[in-house]
């Protein structure tokens, strides 16, 4: 494979221009240590496992959503709806749609602002949580609530908006500004930078005598989701549709400062343009419904070992899993203590840090190597004719 960090022999990739010729996708890695061959993939048995990973991951997903539509404190079945109750039918729409739409965007919403954050970031282990942004727009929320007490919702998203932005920016200028840095030292440099801005947030809580107010959006929840106070986590659905749009521009800026200029993509600029989308997302989130974490840090991750590092080739998955966790965390919460619930956030740190550490001793044992599906399908049919003889 030809060196692609040679300024002199630049070349084109997905349809953006340099000095000569076209880098298939074969020709292109997107993390060190690991090869083209791990994260690529090609021929008619890498596209079975393509394509069918997120054909399996959206009929799970649409049958354990109707699932949920019916799990809950009130009993509805289907009986009732085809009969007409209007009870049933008033539950269903007030409570039952809105609280399904905004698990499924808020799960799709938070792993890809994970995703972006990792790819812009060069690291594993940078989330929303771990890179300040929820921090920043709890902050947010608070502001709006000491100097405009009478906002709406979409007045405290706007304060939220703006201090996630900036609060993401400065993690991101400030880790560009640390000249030694390793895999750990940016996720811990993101914490301290939580630390700071929970505490300041707590100041002007007990300041104010805001404590309990702000503790609503510190433990995300769904309980408190009915028509008409769920709509603005529906923002999240363009936002992911831009990131999808300029995924490989992303993926571009993820490589580092020297290759990007060397395709001649303006490196800050997409840099704080994929960051402000992830931190709008996070926003939205966070408004809507509360702080909720391990989403973004835990699914890329388990997503990434399947299909690689190349982001608009597991995007869709991501986003798809990612409902797909939060949907499965939200059945449990609901289950759990029922007729009781316990907030998404506790279910999914509990989840989430199982998964995580499952996560670090495979990377301890296997490094980088991404888990190809059909080398799994190909040894299950090895295993069971070897059986069969």
């Amino acid at each position: 494979m030809e060196n692609i960090n040679n300024t002199d022999n630049t070349k084109l990739y997905n349809g953006i221009t340099s000095d000569t010729g076209k880098l298939s996708d074969q020709e292109i890695s997107f993390d060190k240590g690991i090869s083209s061959e791990n994260i690529i993939s090609s021929g008619k048995g890498i596209l079975f496992g393509k394509e069918m990973s997120s054909l399996i991951l959206l009929i799970l997903l649409i049958v354990l959503s109707f699932i949920s539509l019916f799990v809950g404190v009130i009993d509805i079945d289907m009986g009732l709806l085809i009969s007409g109750d209007s009870d049933a039918w008033f539950i269903f729409l007030a409570s039952r749609i809105p609280r399904l739409l905004s698990i499924l965007c808020t799960g799709m919403g938070m792993s890809v602002a994970g995703l972006l954050m990792q790819q812009l970031c060069m690291n594993k282990f940078v989330s929303p949580t771990t890179g300040a942004t929820i921090s920043a727009a709890e902050l947010g929320i608070l502001l709006s609530l000491v100097f405009v007490p009478g906002a709406t919702i979409w007045g405290r998203a706007i304060f939220a908006f703006i201090l996630a932005i900036l609060g993401t920016w400065i993690f991101v200028w400030f880790i560009g500004a640390v000249k030694f840095k390793d895999v750990i030292m940016v996720p811990l440099i993101g914490i301290m930078f939580n630390y700071v801005i929970g505490g300041i947030t707590s100041f002007i809580a007990y300041r104010y005598e805001m404590s309990q107010s702000i503790s609503a959006w510190t433990v995300g929840s769904f309980s408190q989701i009915i028509r008409g106070r769920y709509e603005l986590v529906f923002l999240c659905l363009p936002l992911i549709i831009i990131a999808y749009v300029f995924a490989n521009h992303f993926n571009i800026v993820g490589m580092g400062k020297d290759f990007s200029k060397n395709l001649g993509l303006p490196y800050n600029l997409i840099l704080f343009f994929g960051i402000t989308i992830a931190a709008m997302i996070t926003a939205a989130v966070v408004v809507t419904v509360g702080s909720i974490t391990y989403i973004g840090l835990v699914v890329p991750n388990i997503v990434a070992m399947f299909k690689g590092d190349r982001m608009k080739g597991s995007l869709i998955d991501v986003a798809l899993f990612g409902a797909l966790y939060t949907l499965v965390c939200d059945v449990i919460g609901r289950l759990v203590i029922y007729p009781y619930e316990l907030p998404i956030n506790l279910v999914s740190g509990v989840i989430g840090s199982v998964l995580f550490i499952a996560l670090l001793i495979y990377r301890l044992k296997k490094g980088r190597r991404a888990v190809r599906l059909n080398d799994l399908f190909s040894k299950g049919r090895i295993q069971g004719n070897t059986a069969g003889k």
